[in-house]
């Protein structure tokens, strides 16, 4: 089965959703054709809205067009549009606008664009925002259902998409942010991983089972804000370590995010550790090599684990 970029599951589900929600508007900042909301373009003229390069004034378009009943998705790349904080900070946390903002090109995944380009701390930014959802997809399905669910939802929700394709993991309907989909039962350790790092910590986790010294249970931490409590609680009490994968800086991510959650409400905290971009700039270079040097493969992991975990 080939993989799809999960910016790609967006402008298709955008498309495809329009007619049932009348009310969805678009806008972008000149990058329509990466963001694939060209696609809502193409299909509803009438309600997409091409801002350039502007992302200050197109947060602060999308905020009015949200107080006045339309539910507007806006659209760049998660460095571009993260790097107008103060203007999400104000106009849309603050005011609880109903604006849906769409970060793609996320992580060190995308390549050649290298480090200007790259999202890479835009978790650390929008988790701290009291009621911004946060939410990573792992694949086209869960990009699609989130997508239909953040229409229905009052309140703003951030997404970071993938410009590179992913492995469809075959999981349940999402159903509500801060609950992870298990996609392997285990045992004492759980690995917890996002986005682009899911399908090798997946193929990790098994490989070390067959090995016969490990048995990680595997979760898709699919949102960095909110955590559910009583998931988390669940989590806590069943094992006793956890790996938490992403393709983002490891300051202020998803692994940050429970970190913070285990020493402060776990009645007995358990250890968690960080895998990801180590503190360090990104670069360019071909995907697959970026993956390899950050360590983000399959057997990368499994030497990982071997390492610290057995």
């Amino acid at each position: 089965m080939s993989k799809i970029a999960t910016r790609k599951s967006f402008g298709k589900a955008l498309e495809e959703l329009g007619d049932k929600y009348p009310e969805v508007v678009c806008l972008d900042a000149d990058l329509s054709k990466s963001t694939q909301s060209q696609l809502f373009a193409k299909k509803y003229p009438d309600r997409f809205f091409e801002m350039g390069i502007q992302e200050a004034n197109m947060i602060g378009c999308a905020t009015g067009m949200a107080f006045a009943g339309k539910i507007p998705f806006i659209c760049s790349f998660s460095a571009f549009l993260t790097g107008r904080y103060d203007q999400i900070r104000i106009s849309v946390g603050y005011a609880d606008a109903n604006v849906k903002l769409i970060g793609t090109h996320s992580g060190v995944g995308i390549g050649e664009d290298g480090y200007s380009q790259m999202g890479l701390e835009d978790l650390a930014l929008m988790r701290t925002l009291p009621n911004m959802v946060v939410l990573q997809p792992a694949d086209d399905k869960e990009t699609r259902e989130m997508i239909e669910w953040a229409i229905n939802h009052k309140g703003p929700v951030y997404f970071r998409l993938t410009r590179h394709g992913l492995k469809e993991m075959n999981m349940d309907k999402f159903e509500k942010p801060g609950i992870y989909p298990q996609l392997k039962e285990g045992e004492k350790i759980a690995f917890l991983a996002s986005g682009g790092l899911l399908e090798y910590a997946f193929d990790a986790a098994k490989n070390l089972q067959n090995s016969g010294k490990i048995n990680p249970a595997v979760y898709n931490a699919n949102c960095a804000n909110p955590l559910d409590n009583a998931f988390m609680s669940m989590l806590a009490e069943n094992y006793q370590e956890f790996v938490v994968f992403e393709d983002h800086t490891v300051t202020g991510g998803i692994g940050s995010a429970i970190s913070e959650w285990m020493s402060e409400f776990a009645v007995t905290p358990k250890r968690v550790r960080r895998y990801g971009v180590m503190n360090v700039y990104g670069e360019s270079g071909t995907p697959e090599d970026l993956y390899k040097k950050h360590g983000f493969t399959t057997e990368a992991i499994c030497e990982y684990a071997q390492k610290n975990l057995i």
